[in-house]
Parts: structure tokens; C-alpha cells; sequence
């Protein structure tokens, strides 16, 4: 000790944090993960909208993935061509073949096909009309047509076409998910676009009933699955249901003597385009 007050409390300051110092630098030397640098560079090229449209819960994550070869630069689908090359010419792997995956909605059941029971005229919102004794529709398991999935849509890909359904336009789809977790129906799933053949009904009930409460709902008359490749559709609870392991099996032949247009052969946009796109609604 030097016999100065603030001397000595400077040395021991000093001496206690020289030895936390080596403690801490000894600690980190020795538990100290590796990260691939490859990551950082990636994760630079990425859109950093961290939408999950890729299945990862971010752009960091994917960014992991892509390096560990778990997924390749053509997942992410939002990036441009041009960045996907990018992204791949950077590590040095080949970009991957897309398959572009959109939102699809698992009904076709519009103004003029279902049935009303009672108007609703509450706040306009899926979320709330389905709270209310399901929305006012005979098949209380169709869409309501009250645009939430349109106002959620960030990327303007939605739009609610003149039959009250919402559509969704393929070249703006990125996958994100938003309608899909909007939708209290559970009316909406991200398909791969070469998933063609699809059945637009989430019908609960049996035969003439469903038809009764939309004209357009499937009647499980089993038609589609003696004209499909055998094992491709099945009927479950009254609904006929596709096995998307064997789409390599689906041809439009599985539609054709459907007598309600349950399903359909899709090329591109689920539903035709109305005459003109509605402005995107205010939120």
C-alpha cells in the first residue's frame, strides 16, 4: 500500500479487474462457439423482411440454413432472380430450381353460391362475423368475405373480387403466411404452384345438405376419387381429400364428372380476375 487513500483504491480497482479480465478472455477462449462468417455474408444479401415464407422464423435463421446446405438461395421468395444468383454465386452452390409456393383458399362458396341465413352487420371483420353464430352463412365453415386477409396482405397480392371471395394474384404471393394465420375459418394453405388440383370446399356436413347450403360445395359423391390415379384422393368425413405426396399422379381427369366444381384444375390464379383489382382497403 502506498498510503494514499485514492492511490490504493485505484490499484486494487485496477488489480481486480486485470484479474476478471483474464477470467473472462480464459472463459471465452475456451467456451467460445465457431460461427461460419459465411452467415454474416448471406444474411447481407438477404431482404431482411424476416416473413417466414421460407418455413425458417427469420432471414438470420435462414441464412444458417442455406450454409449448412439445409436449404437452398431459390427457398427464400422474396428475393429477385438476380439475388438468388447472387446469394448462390457467394457460396459458391448452385441456386436450386423453385417451386413457388402461394396462398389457396379452400373455398369457392361466393355471393352466388351460398346460402344466407341472416345478414351480419357488425363490425366488418372476418374475426368478428365468425363470433357472431358464424358469420350469417348457411355453411358456417365458408369464407365470409370480409376482406382480413385483404387488409393483412402487406404485398397488395390479395383483393376481393365481385362474388365477395378474396383473390390471390400468384406474381405477388410471396408465401408469407399473414392470410393464413388471419383466416378464422382456417380457410387458407400455402401450396406449391404444381399442386394443381384442389379441392375448394371445407364442407362438415353430408351430401345434399352441403349443396343445400352452397351450390358449389363438395357431396362426397366419391366421382373424383374413382377418376383419379388410385390413392390419390380419398373422402374423409364426407369431403374429398388429396394426397399432395402423389401430386406426380393428378391430372384434370380427377374433375371431371364432379357435378358441383368442388374441384378444379388450377393453372396459375385460383379464380378468374374480376374487371378490375379493388383498391386495397384501409386498415
Amino acid at each position: 500500500m502506498t498510503g494514499n487513500p485514492i492511490l490504493d483504491s485505484a490499484l486494487i480497482l485496477g488489480g481486480v479487474g486485470l484479474f476478471f479480465g483474464f477470467v473472462i478472455a480464459l472463459v471465452n477462449k475456451k467456451f467460445r462457439v465457431w460461427e461460419d462468417p459465411r452467415i454474416v455474408g448471406v444474411e447481407e444479401r438477404l431482404p431482411n423482411t424476416n416473413c417466414g415464407a421460407c418455413s425458417q422464423p427469420g432471414c438470420r435463421a435462414f441464412a444458417e440454413a442455406v450454409v449448412a446446405g439445409q436449404h437452398q438461395p431459390t427457398d427464400c421468395t422474396v428475393m429477385s432472380s438476380d439475388d438468388i444468383e447472387d446469394v448462390a454465386n457467394y457460396l459458391g452452390v448452385d441456386a436450386g430450381e423453385a417451386n413457388k409456393r402461394v396462398a389457396r383458399l379452400l373455398c369457392a362458396g361466393g355471393h352466388g353460391e351460398a346460402h344466407r341465413n341472416a345478414d351480419y352487420a357488425g363490425f366488418e371483420s372476418c374475426k368478428a362475423a365468425a363470433a357472431v353464430a358464424g358469420g350469417g352463412k348457411g355453411c358456417t365453415w365458408g369464407c365470409l368475405g370480409l376482406a382480413d386477409c385483404e387488409i393483412v396482405c402487406d404485398l397488395d397480392a390479395i383483393f376481393m373480387n365481385e362474388d365477395g371471395l378474396p383473390v390471390v394474384i400468384p406474381e405477388k404471393c410471396t408465401a408469407c403466411n399473414d392470410c393464413v394465420e388471419t383466416c378464422p375459418k382456417d380457410l387458407f394453405v400455402l401450396m406449391p404452384m404444381d399442386q394443381k388440383l384442389i379441392v375448394q370446399c371445407r364442407n362438415l356436413v353430408h351430401g345434399d345438405e352441403a349443396v343445400a347450403m352452397c351450390s358449389v360445395a363438395c357431396n362426397a359423391c366419391t366421382r373424383c376419387v374413382a377418376d383419379a390415379a388410385p390413392g390419390l384422393i380419398e373422402m374423409v368425413d364426407n369431403l374429398a381429400v388429396i394426397d399432395y405426396e402423389k401430386n406426380t399422379l393428378a391430372d384434370p381427369d380427377a374433375i371431371s364428372r364432379c357435378p358441383t366444381n368442388a374441384i378444379v384444375w388450377v393453372e396459375g390464379q385460383q379464380f378468374p380476375m374480376s374487371s378490375r383489382e379493388p383498391e386495397k382497403r384501409a386498415v
